[in-house]
């Protein structure tokens, strides 16, 4: 058998779009395929990769190209690496895909592309209450920028589509990319 081929797939989205809940769903799967799988969750890289950085543009940078250099270093191992983060900035996430490039290794931009109305409805983690409450300021797609990708791999549209199609989705286009 020969080794599997590994890669990075970014889902870049804004708060509560879904990009971590669509990640551990593909990852349940793929892992029951038998494959490699890490999900490299944003919160849970500030926690231990990136702490003390906070939300500026140049932490923000900072912290895409952390997540960035390790994803690509899984990837070039044969896992497949899944990571739901915001990257709100199209500059930082392109550094990444380049880095990718430089050393062959795959890379998949997704645009989880749910509205800001949506996301506020879900409010998963409270931001976008705490904003509205004038508690928080910075917060991307409100009152931060958040710049769409042009040109993503693939683009979600989660509202109107649930978990598992959305998760399909996706592995529909590791599969067309011959990734699996």
């Amino acid at each position: 058998m020969s080794e599997a081929r590994g890669a990075t797939v970014w889902l870049t989205g804004l708060p509560s779009a879904g990009k971590t809940t669509i990640a551990t769903a593909l990852a349940e799967q793929l892992r029951g395929e038998g494959r490699r799988t890490e999900v490299l969750d944003g919160d849970e890289i500030r926690t231990f990769l990136s702490a003390g950085l906070g939300f500026s543009r140049t932490d923000r940078d900072t912290n895409v190209q952390r997540i960035g250099f390790v994803s690509e270093l899984l990837a070039s191992h044969g896992v497949i690496v899944l990571v739901p983060v915001i990257a709100p900035y199209a500059d930082s996430r392109e550094a990444v895909r380049k880095r990718h490039m430089a050393e062959g290794t795959p890379y998949l931009e997704v645009h989880v592309a749910t509205p800001v109305e949506v996301c506020s409805q879900r409010d998963v983690k409270g931001l976008y209450a705490k904003q509205a409450a004038g508690e928080l300021t910075g917060l991307t797609g409100v009152d931060d920028p958040y710049e769409e990708p042009a040109d993503p791999d693939l683009r979600l549209q989660t509202h109107g589509r649930d978990v598992a199609e959305s998760a399909a989705a996706l592995h529909s286009l590791l599969k067309e990319r011959g990734l699996l």
